[in-house]
């Protein structure tokens, strides 16, 4: 029993030493652990703790009563939200504009940055790079009311196809022309701002490479190609794995905003849904079982597309 005692001692000795050196660390770097503390409190407020409130999503949630003196029904809401006769179309219509969105958006971005990194000119590289940002600081009002402005039926969109002999397009009523009108609008507003991030990376590139790829006689195109491409390849992944993540989490406010009775068959969309049952109808923990059904999806999701990442070409998020 002795020579037990003796033994947890000696196992649990060495680490003290580790713990005073961390220590040490700390009050060393003390400056840098309160440089980072506004980040940590914000993700404890704002991300963390309301976690708390996820259990409304399994309780008859009444407001007098609060979350905890609110009756248990476990899983009712979700199997209400699977068997209503619109889940089938908020989850195709959120995966299908997330989709195209990605397919289209995430390119353009990459390719942007790859023609601004080839310009020379420091004057006509500043002025694209001015005109591509500008969007992005844009509000989503404002961009939408610039869509109405341009894509109504008056507008300079089909002023345009009618003097070329051409019929009008109802680019915001039309369902079948919804998810194209949002995405692309989408794109202009963000691809400058998203390529930021390809252009730093794209500037970490040792010149050498590109010396080396000269003398082997490689064109303009090649080099983009075999030394470019490559060497932003970690970057594209990391940030593919990111928004294929975030796949059905859908931006709110620019659908609800471009959203009508004639369109609704292809607008509507898992967000929306939540605003009109969650805030409009005040069936709380309906739309809390949504909201985690949501989430938990995008979680899964961004499992999967990391673990894949990983497997394919070793590189990942963790």
């Amino acid at each position: 029993m002795q020579g037990r005692i003796v033994h947890n001692k000696e196992a649990r000795t060495p680490s003290a030493p580790n713990q005073k050196r961390h220590l040490q660390k700390m009050k060393k770097n003390w400056d840098l652990y309160l440089l980072v503390l506004p980040v940590v409190i914000y993700f404890l407020v704002f991300k963390y703790f309301p976690m708390y409130g996820v259990q409304i999503a399994f309780k008859d949630f009444i407001a007098t009563q609060g979350i905890l003196g609110s009756e248990w029904v476990g899983f009712e809401h979700f199997i209400r939200f699977f068997d209503s006769f619109y889940f089938w179309r908020l989850l195709s219509n959120t995966i299908g504009i997330s989709l195209y969105g990605l397919a289209v958006g995430f390119p353009i971005p990459i390719l942007l940055a790859l023609l601004l990194n080839e310009v020379k000119n420091k004057h006509g590289k500043s002025f694209v790079q001015t005109v591509t940002y500008a969007p992005h600081f844009l509000s989503t009002v404002v961009v939408v009311g610039m869509l109405f402005l341009f894509l109504s039926p008056n507008g300079a969109i089909n002023q345009l196809l009618s003097f070329i002999g051409l019929s009008e397009i109802l680019f915001l009523t039309e369902p079948e022309w919804f998810k194209t009108t949002y995405v692309f609008s989408s794109v202009w507003q963000q691809m400058g701002w998203s390529s930021i991030i390809y252009l730093a990376a794209l500037a970490g590139i040792d010149p050498q490479l590109h010396e080396a790829a000269k003398m082997d006689g490689a064109s303009r195109l090649q080099r983009i190609w075999h030394v470019n491409l490559p060497g932003i390849k970690a970057t594209i992944i990391i940030l593919l794995i990111l928004q294929t993540g975030s796949i059905l989490s859908v931006g709110f406010e620019k659908v609800f905003l471009m959203q009508n009775d004639l369109n609704m068959e292809a607008s509507d969309v898992i967000a929306t849904h939540i605003y009109r049952t969650g805030i409009v109808g005040a069936q709380y923990s309906y739309s809390a079982a949504i909201g985690l059904f949501e989430s938990l999806l995008n979680f899964f999701i961004l499992l999967a597309v990391n673990f894949a990442a990983k497997k394919t070409s070793n590189t990942s998020l963790w």
